[in-house]
């Protein structure tokens, strides 16, 4: 267990059952996925519906159906009744269309604006092929701190998202916790997440944004309110600029902020890079490459010098180090 990942993941254990399926949408934990998934669910059983009529009426079409023998010639009937089956069909038809017309600008409705106005506000901008998260209180105007692929929201409490975009059209969607909201070059668009249960939500990109777009995830960690309070005052305490307790450690700072630090940046530090995700915190991260590699010494090891191996298209350089600077990097990193 990696440093400052006890106090999520002991949290976030009851929504360990649902791992099996991180993207499936018809299952709802929060107020604003209960009325898309009762949609989906409705929308589903109906589309199936129609589909068994349908199979039913060729069904029995086909098994009517007579060939006619050598040299008879078949009546041709002017009125067969097909005509009763048109208005029957029509009839049917118009008042479901309706009501499934209605019931989705209802969920819309319902799902448009949270139920009380957030205190939480949490800028998310995606890139090729990453997310910059940035926290905001509007309460606490020095509250601001960065992270990267990875957001942590406290329980019943709905959550402010600002959605922008770095380069292409990008789409935020986290299936069970709420619908999709698109990112568009240029413009901001506001969305909102709530969890009524604490877990690790998988979230995903939902529009199509390059080579790498089915390898841009991230995850939404709800937790208790006074867990979340705690761990946002680890962020801006300063904890993770705590001295670093090992020579390999400290020689991978250094090796960080000569190599790494023009892109990425990590608190405390000095370190501004914008271009690659924050690193602040990274060790403490459950996954790398917005979800492409589990988070251990070996893979972020491999991930900085095979970047292209990994995820072809990837920004990222493959940086290459010396295998002293690299295993002192690993544990700068692991470390934070």
């Amino acid at each position: 267990m990696r440093k400052g990942a006890p106090l999520l993941c002991a949290a976030a254990l009851p929504l360990g059952g649902c791992a099996s399926r991180p993207l499936d949408y018809l299952e709802g934990y929060s107020q604003a996925s209960r009325p898309l998934v009762a949609l989906a669910w409705g929308f589903s059983l109906i589309s199936l519906a129609v589909c068994l009529i349908i199979a039913a009426l060729v069904t029995a079409a086909l098994m009517r159906r007579r060939s006619p023998e050598e040299g008879e010639a078949l009546a041709v009937r002017r009125d067969g009744g097909g005509m009763r089956w048109i208005y029957v069909g029509v009839g049917v038809s118009v008042p479901v269309l309706l009501a499934m017309t209605v019931w989705s600008i209802a969920t819309v409705r319902a799902v448009a604006a949270p139920p009380r106005k957030p205190r939480l506000t949490v800028e998310v901008t995606g890139a090729q092929w990453f997310w910059d998260v940035t926290y905001a209180d509007p309460e606490i105007p020095a509250g601001r701190f960065g992270s990267a692929n990875e957001i942590v929201i406290p329980t019943h409490e709905p959550v402010r998202l600002v959605l922008r975009s770095r380069d292409v059209i990008h789409s935020f969607w986290v299936p069970k916790l709420g619908g999709k909201m698109d990112m568009i070059p240029g413009q901001t668009n506001i969305h909102w997440i709530e969890a009524d249960t604490p877990g690790v939500y998988r979230g995903q990109c939902a529009e199509f944004c390059g080579l790498q777009h089915a390898r841009m995830a991230f995850t939404v960690t709800a937790v208790p309110l006074d867990v979340w309070q705690r761990w946002r005052r680890l962020q801006l305490s300063g904890a993770l600029r705590r001295p670093l307790d090992s020579a390999a450690a400290a020689t991978g700072q250094n090796v960080f902020l000569q190599r790494c630090a023009a892109c990425h940046s990590v608190r405390g530090t000095g370190s501004g890079g914008n271009l690659g995700p924050d690193l602040s915190g990274l060790g403490a991260r459950p996954t790398l490459a917005a979800g492409t590699l589990p988070n251990t010494p070996a893979n972020l090891a491999y991930w900085i010098g095979h970047t292209q191996d990994v995820k072809p298209g990837s920004r990222m350089p493959e940086v290459q180090l010396r295998a002293d600077e690299q295993a002192a990097l690993v544990a700068y990193l692991e470390a934070l």
